[in-house]
């Protein structure tokens, strides 16, 4: 999440890195009447692909109004939704974060990449976001009216109404580290530690992937066909039952702070190792404590048989995840390998924790979310885990009493795989960020001028005095 730049600014600069053959920005001044104290700003976006369903998106001001700029999103069949941002949402207001997901067919989804990031920009809204031609994946933060907004630019599109959405409050402390500091730098926020930060307050990326979340295997498809969902107040009744294999679909450094009683850990790295697991999972266990060892020279027949015969001995599943994303393409991978009962807690983890009471829950400990709070808990309460910066994995107080943790370079769990120059480089980063804010000082993206340079500026300066 970048610094909240002045509107047109940012225009500009967009403007002169934007893909040409893409989309085209035109931006225009117009100049007020006598009687409007303030400038209207008109930005047209047009893609020169005709079946894009973000043709001829525009924001410009209601002509009717001295202090609102409306947004006209325009769908496929040329319907149009309204979205008003007035000058009162820059009043300070409390802010929320609202993760998000939707699969859908959406082959044209780059064309919504520039208009999409220039309005949270102009929103103040921060976060991340990922477009795929299998849907959107994205985690906001902002003032609610900003994020609803932005939201419903993003459903104007009618591939992605529906969004799956899960929302958590902010505390007073980051709200005020957030107001107290527009510019995003403070040293009492992990934008200290390094700009590739998950999660800022003052910066939002969106960005182009092939999936939006990865599991590198193109035929599962969440949008042919996916596992039963099951709700909150459901799930615990599902996974109390000792016929039902409770699997944690999160990799381990999640799953090491917090997960179900009972639940199956993978010990995955990424997301992009379950599919190996569970192969090897559900092949050991039905050759171990179901089927004895077949003959060598067994017949195709035989084979058959005894393939779809272990697929009827498949045991029911119940997974979960952050917030049901990855069980999704979890969920349809296990139901093409042959498994007929496949659960998911729907709105995941994240839902759980909102809406079941402590006293009646089954989950232990934390949950890592992909953002500046770091972990939360019951109620989605701030947890107490911190980020290190070295390798983004979440750290107790007991961790960083570790010699192997400094901050911004390393932690127990990272300081063995980082080289000396790594650790040296991370530290040298720790040091700009102390010193001026950023990473690169107040001179990152310019090319620092040569002494010849200032010599000759000044022999300039020094001859137009004259």
């Amino acid at each position: 999440m970048e610094p909240h730049p002045n509107a047109f600014s940012s225009m500009l600069r967009t403007r002169s890195i934007l893909p040409q053959p893409l989309l085209a920005l035109s931006t225009r001044i117009l100049s007020s009447s006598p009687s409007t104290s303030s400038s209207e700003t008109r930005i047209c976006y047009s893609s020169i692909n005709p079946k894009s369903s973000f043709n001829n998106r525009s924001l410009f001001s209601d002509s009717h109004s001295l202090q609102t700029m409306t947004i006209k999103c325009f769908s496929n069949s040329g319907s149009t939704n309204a979205i008003e941002i007035s000058e009162s949402d820059s009043v300070v207001d409390s802010l929320v974060v609202v993760s998000f997901y939707k699969f859908a067919d959406f082959p044209d989804h780059a064309v919504l990449r520039v208009p999409l990031k220039q309005l949270c920009q102009e929103l103040r809204v921060s976060g991340g976001i990922i477009l795929a031609p299998e849907g959107i994946n994205g985690s906001l933060c902002g003032t609610r009216q900003s994020v609803e907004k932005v939201l419903a630019f993003i459903q104007s599109d009618e591939r992605l109404k529906g969004l799956r959405r899960i929302e958590s409050p902010v505390s007073p402390e980051e709200e005020a580290i957030h107001h107290g500091h527009n510019d995003g730098h403070s040293s009492s926020s992990p934008l200290a530690a390094g700009e590739d930060v998950p999660f800022r307050w003052d910066h939002v990326r969106v960005k182009v992937k092939k999936e939006i979340v990865t599991l590198g295997m193109p035929t599962i498809s969440p949008i042919e066909r996916v596992g039963k969902y099951v709700g909150p107040k459901e799930w615990n009744s599902l996974i109390s039952d000792p016929d039902t294999v409770v699997i944690d679909v999160r990799n381990n450094y999640e799953t090491r702070i917090g997960k179900f009683k009972g639940a199956v850990d993978p010990c995955t790295i990424s997301f992009r190792e379950f599919p190996s697991w569970v192969e090897e999972r559900f092949k050991l266990m039905r050759t171990d404590a179901e089927y004895p060892k077949a003959d060598v020279n067994h017949s195709d027949q035989s084979a058959e048989k005894e393939t779809e015969s272990t697929k009827q001995q498949l045991p029911r599943i119940a997974m979960y995840c952050t917030g049901g994303i990855r069980c999704e393409k979890a969920s349809s991978l296990l139901l093409s390998q042959g498994f007929k009962e496949v659960y998911h807690l729907e709105g995941g983890i994240l839902k759980y924790l909102e809406e079941i009471p402590e006293k009646q829950s089954l989950w232990e400990g934390e949950c890592f979310v992909f953002d500046k709070r770091v972990s939360v808990e019951h109620g989605l309460a701030q947890g107490n885990f911190k980020l290190c910066y070295g390798c983004k994995q979440p750290v107790s107080d007991a961790d960083m009493e570790s010699p192997e943790y400094e901050y911004g370079v390393s932690c127990p769990y990272c300081f063995a795989q980082k080289s000396e120059e790594e650790k040296e480089r991370a530290r040298a980063r720790q040091k700009q960020f102390q010193r001026w804010g950023i990473i690169g000082g107040p001179d990152k993206g310019r090319r620092l001028k040569q002494e010849s340079d200032v010599a000759s500026s000044n022999q300039n300066q020094l001859s137009e005095s004259i």
